[in-house]
């Protein structure tokens, strides 16, 4: 297990990530006089963490990986599943405090839905490219949120905790993306 997460870089995706996410608190707590974190930041927050996160999301050598003995789709599997659980205690952990990422049920929608959209990614573009489109659809759809029914799709991550059509679409990107990457990785380099 310890040669599995050095050899996918885990130790410093979870230092860069935690300290992107603890920057943006600090950030808040010192110069907001609100205790919840805007929207806005907040979707940054889960897209940062997210981001750093997706470089885990495959070995620098892919196909000594595929070629061992080993049964990889559970490790795949459990591997999102810590990411997600990663994410979600740290920002979670911020609602005692005096600057909060909130609300729960944003955080976790936007969690499960961004994490999905860069597993699918990295199984169809791999792993160091399958940030770029989770990115640039959660930082576009929180700095320009729609109110109709197909703008609330295509900006889900944007939209408030209460959005019964965005929760509809992370749960899918989530379990599309848990399925795809547990069943075939990381697409492979050329």
């Amino acid at each position: 297990m310890i040669l599995y997460l050095r050899a996918r870089r885990v130790p410093l995706a979870l230092a860069a990530s935690v300290g992107a996410a603890a920057l943006i608190w600090a950030l808040w707590l010192t110069l907001s006089t609100e205790r919840d974190v805007i929207l806005l930041l907040v979707v940054l927050a889960v897209t940062l963490m997210v981001a750093v996160l997706s470089t885990t999301l495959a070995a620098p050598d892919e196909d000594l990986e595929r070629t061992a003995a080993l049964h990889w789709p559970w490790r795949r599997l459990l591997h999102l599943l810590g990411a997600l659980a990663v994410v979600l205690v740290v920002l979670l952990a911020t609602q005692p405090t005096g600057a909060r990422f909130g609300p729960v049920a944003l955080v976790v929608r936007d969690a499960a839905g961004l994490l999905g959209l860069t597993a699918l990614c990295a199984t169809v573009v791999g792993a160091a490219r399958a940030w770029f489109l989770p990115v640039g659809w959660a930082i576009t759809a929180a700095m320009f949120p729609q109110t109709s029914t197909w703008g609330a799709l295509a900006t889900w991550p944007g939209q408030p905790h209460t959005s019964r059509s965005a929760a509809v679409v992370a749960a899918v990107l989530a379990v599309t993306g848990l399925v795809a990457y547990g069943l075939r990785g990381a697409a492979r380099r050329d």
